[in-house]
């Protein structure tokens, strides 16, 4: 059974694959961040800077090293832009041009045999210029009884990214599910519909430009408004 890596010293690490600084990607104001609506939490005064992960130093531990060193003996210097170790677990950030080949790299080579993709999420932060929109891939190796991440990320004028389907099939669904609930078009993608909202569904809900809507809903007699037409503590 695979051992949980413990992440080392900062050594090894050429400077220009590392960010030893968190970037504020955005500010998070009341107890969920919500925006175009008044605040119901009655936490209006909560502020709160939102931090990108911190960057991991080498050694990263356990086979993180290897893992990060195929990709870019494969795929080549650029492969991967930052590297996360967070709770045991590894999350590669790659440039979007770069998602397919190493997405493919993860699961041919023999050292990696990542051939599962489990899932693709998706992430909007308005604040993080230039790259408002993430997209995370998350695959497993049945041989090894391994996980990894895969972040890529693009511009809110341009959210696009290459689709994996043709990597992993099973990524056909999950990045329907992406462009129906964030809006992210993935090239290439054989049928990209939506699959949870209707087709004339304007929009795309977990957005945070969204607005904040709902239905009223009737409790025995009492009837709850939807969030926008609520009362507001500010």
């Amino acid at each position: 059974m695979t051992q949980p890596p413990q992440q080392g010293s900062p050594q090894g690490s050429p400077p220009e694959r590392q960010e030893q600084t968190r970037r504020a990607v955005g500010v998070r104001r009341g107890m969920f961040g919500g925006r175009g609506t008044g605040d119901v939490s009655g936490y209006a005064g909560l502020v709160q800077p939102v931090l990108e992960p911190e960057s991991a130093p080498r050694p990263y531990g356990g086979w993180f090293d290897e893992c990060v060193d195929v990709l870019f003996d494969v795929v080549g210097p650029d492969a991967v832009t930052r590297v996360v170790v967070f709770r045991g677990e590894l999350t590669v950030h790659v440039p979007r041009e770069h998602l397919v080949a190493v997405a493919r790299t993860l699961r041919d080579d023999p050292r990696l045999r990542f051939e599962v993709c489990s899932g693709v999420s998706g992430v909007h932060v308005p604040d993080d210029a230039g790259r408002e929109h993430h997209v995370v891939t998350h695959l497993l190796s049945m041989t090894h009884n391994r996980r990894v991440r895969v972040e890529a990320t693009a511009p809110q004028d341009d959210a696009r990214v290459p689709s994996l389907v043709g990597v992993y099939p099973t990524a056909d669904w999950h990045e329907r599910e992406v462009w129906d609930m964030f809006g992210v078009v993935f090239d290439g993608h054989p049928a990209l519909t939506r699959i949870l909202m209707p087709d004339d569904w304007p929009g795309h809900p977990q957005r945070k430009d969204y607005p904040l809507g709902g239905i009223g809903v009737t409790f025995k007699g009492a009837t709850t408004p939807p969030p926008d037409q609520r009362r507001s503590y500010n």
